[in-house]
């Protein structure tokens, strides 16, 4: 049986995209044979104390170096280069999205993040990205070279069709209240069409950033919205899968994404989508199955939504779209596969 070490920071039951991506890819890899041992990792990554990076270090440095060992990019790239260089094992990183493009970090965090993280990324054998956009980035920013790149994108399970919310068109968003998310965006499009029938659910952690969920709630009261924004917190899969049916259009208006997995789930269910052409989106949400503006921009968003929500004709085109692309989405054992390949050409590289 192939083995390598997983490498995670925080708890992997986390209900966050990039925790999912982590444990469905340790099930999948079960599945292909391999066995895929789970390491904690401090949860304070990627902005680490010293003292968790010296304990992540002497974990890491424990490892048995005849395998390989999968690092989760919110770690990897901040770990000290030094270590990572120095060390006998066969390093491959995971990077979702790099850390210096998460929203809402000052330009000397940006900075830095992308300077440990080109170090980090130069003493990998294989780095394994979750979309092509963002192994572009890579190769681009970050000098890895492409012969080290493996693309896995995030497997998708088949949905049931969505049917609408019976009362008046609702409006689904899914994503953790951070600032990459976008949110706020959210909240100044939705109070331009206050005029027109729709609520809206936005399912997703609020507890992982408290700052960024108390301005968004204070935002939400001083537009006189909170009668129509519903604020969920984090879901199991069941009852996301359940919001997902019972809903009309998917919005979420991410000033990046790494993928999305958010998105693909959406089209799994035959939404239509309303996003921003930002970093991964347009890869993963054809120009058939729904409407993608600029960043940043409340007024496009607005424009979009309201184009959705007075025209249930198009709406319906587009949603038929959605449902014929998100029945061929790649499932999470073509993910695993890819995976599976990178960690092997790791140990001969």
């Amino acid at each position: 049986m192939p083995e390598a070490w997983f490498a995670v920071p925080g708890a992997l039951s986390t209900l966050t995209g990039g925790y999912i991506y982590a444990r469905r890819l340790v099930a999948a890899l079960a599945e292909l044979g391999w066995r895929l041992d789970v390491v904690p990792l401090p949860d304070s990554f990627p902005f680490p104390t010293p003292e968790d990076v010296d304990v992540a270090c002497r974990r890491l440095a424990r490892l048995d170096p005849s395998r390989p060992v999968l690092v989760d990019g919110l770690a990897f790239g901040a770990l000290d280069s030094g270590f990572l260089a120095n060390a006998r094992q066969p390093w491959v990183a995971l990077v979702h999205h790099p850390l210096a493009l998460e929203a809402g970090l000052s330009e000397r965090d940006a900075d830095r993040l992308r300077q440990t993280e080109t170090a980090a990324l130069a003493t990998a054998r294989q780095v394994i990205v979750t979309s092509p956009s963002t192994g572009r980035c890579l190769i681009s920013d970050y000098d890895v070279p492409r012969q080290r790149l493996t693309v896995a994108e995030p497997g998708t399970d088949p949905g049931k069709k969505a049917i609408g919310n019976l009362q008046v068109p609702r409006l689904l968003t899914v994503g953790t209240l951070t600032p990459r998310k976008g949110h706020d965006v959210l909240i100044e499009a939705l109070a331009r069409i206050t005029e027109l029938s729709w609520d809206s659910l936005w399912a997703g952690s609020t507890d992982r950033d408290p700052d960024t969920t108390a301005a968004l709630e204070r935002a939400i009261h001083a537009k006189g919205l909170t009668d129509r924004i519903v604020l969920t917190g984090s879901l199991e899969a069941d009852a996301l899968s359940n919001c997902y049916v019972q809903s009309d259009v998917f919005v979420l208006p991410s000033r990046h994404e790494g993928f999305g997995m958010a998105f693909a789930e959406a089209l799994a269910h035959g939404l239509p989508v309303v996003g921003c052409a930002a970093g991964a989106v347009p890869e993963t949400v054809p120009s058939d199955t729904g409407l993608l503006v600029p960043p940043d921009d409340p007024e496009a968003l607005a424009a979009a939504l309201a184009s959705l929500l007075t025209d249930p004709a198009r709406r319906l085109a587009l949603a038929e779209a959605a449902w014929r692309h998100g029945r061929s989405l790649p499932r999470w054992n073509q993910t695993a596969a890819q995976v599976a390949a990178a960690l092997t050409k790791a140990l001969v590289s």
